[in-house]
Order: structure tokens, then C-alpha cells, then sequence
């Protein structure tokens, strides 16, 4: 990206105006970038343990395999997701805050004894794998923010701060020159008018 300029001290005011900025936003950007760089990691973190402990649940489910044809799934809903906003270092993400079971009426003394077990082992795989997706949604939004957090750092520590220090060191050579041009020729014209006078004088 070329950052167009030109000679003159209006645009040397604003290139040293639009340096400052971002040489002051460089060091909030970067804040920002780690922030959500170690909130990545924490949230990968918690995605693999989520998914280890769905792993375990899955397992358990499964170890009850022959029982859960007898069991009647519609005892067991999701009634409502509650959700919230949290914003980690200016980034909006969604925040689980608790999972409504719809669980129906049964007879105690006819089902199967398990059954209350059962509920709970499935309330308890819902909740995980509804956690997880969370995690994962979260994870995804956190990952973009970085991934843009790092294209701007890198936008004004690579491009647009060295591109302005440059267009500023030209104007000032340029305007250095000019002014050395024009104080030369002074001399000059001087020296010549000294040098009339005398011849006239």
C-alpha cells in the first residue's frame, strides 16, 4: 500500500498526524491480539476437555446399551437454551448461561428402576455435547477476532507505520533541498548584485 503524499507542509502534517495514531493504537492493538491469542487457548482448552468428558459419557451410555431400548425417549427435552453476551477484549461472544429440561411425568413404581439413572445420564450428555457446541461457536468468533487483531497489527507494524516514516523522511529531504536550493540562490543573486555594483560603483 502506497501512502500518497505530497511535497509540501500540509501533507507533512498530516502523514506526522496520521503516524501518531497509529503509533499510539500500535501498542492497544497488540494488547488486545494477546488478550484474545490466550483466550483462544483457553477456550481450545476447554473444547478438549468438553470433548474428553463426552467421550466418557458416550461410553457410559453405551455400557447400558441392551437397557435403552426398553426406555422411552420422549421423557427427555431440551426445553430452552439460555444464553447471555459476554465481550472478551471487545469481542461480542456468545455466553451459555443454563439448559432447561422438559422432563415428563412417569410412574416410578412401573418403569424400571434405571430409569431415574437414565434421565440423569442423558440430561448429563445433552448438557456436554449442548456445552461443546458452545464452545465451539465461541471458539470459532474468538479465532476470527484474532485472526483480524493480527492482520491490523501487522497492517500498521509492517506497512502503514514504515510507509509513513518513509513519506515523511522524503518530504523533509525534499523540502531541506528546497530550502538549501533557495538559500544557494540568494547567495547567488547577491554576489551578483555585489558584483554590478562594484563594476558600476
Amino acid at each position: 500500500m502506497a501512502i500518497k503524499f505530497q511535497y509540501n507542509k500540509t501533507s507533512l502534517q498530516q502523514i506526522e498526524k496520521q503516524l501518531k495514531i497509529r503509533e499510539r493504537t500500535l501498542p492497544i492493538i497488540k494488547n488486545k491480539e494477546s488478550a484474545l491469542r490466550m483466550e483462544v487457548k483457553h477456550c481450545k482448552d476447554d473444547a478438549s476437555d468438553l470433548e474428553v468428558r463426552l467421550e466418557s459419557q458416550i461410553q457410559a451410555y453405551e455400557a447400558m446399551f441392551a437397557l435403552w431400548n426398553e426406555f422411552d425417549a420422549s421423557l427427555l427435552k431440551v426445553k430452552d437454551v439460555h444464553l447471555g453476551i459476554k465481550k472478551i477484549a471487545g469481542v461480542r461472544v456468545p455466553l451459555l448461561e443454563n439448559i432447561e429440561f422438559e422432563i415428563t411425568p412417569f410412574s416410578l413404581f412401573n418403569a424400571p428402576k434405571w430409569y431415574a439413572d437414565g434421565l440423569n445420564l442423558l440430561k448429563e450428555l445433552a448438557n456436554t455435547a449442548i456445552e461443546r457446541e458452545f464452545t465451539l461457536a465461541k471458539l470459532s468468533l474468538l479465532e476470527h477476532a484474532r485472526r483480524k487483531t493480527t492482520q491490523k497489527v501487522n497492517l500498521f507494524e509492517k506497512v502503514q507505520i514504515p510507509g509513513y516514516k518513509d513519506a515523511l523522511r522524503k518530504i523533509k529531504r525534499f523540502m531541506e533541498d528546497e530550502e538549501n536550493l533557495s538559500k544557494a540562490s540568494q547567495k547567488i543573486m547577491k554576489s551578483q548584485q555585489q558584483k554590478r555594483k562594484e563594476v558600476l560603483g
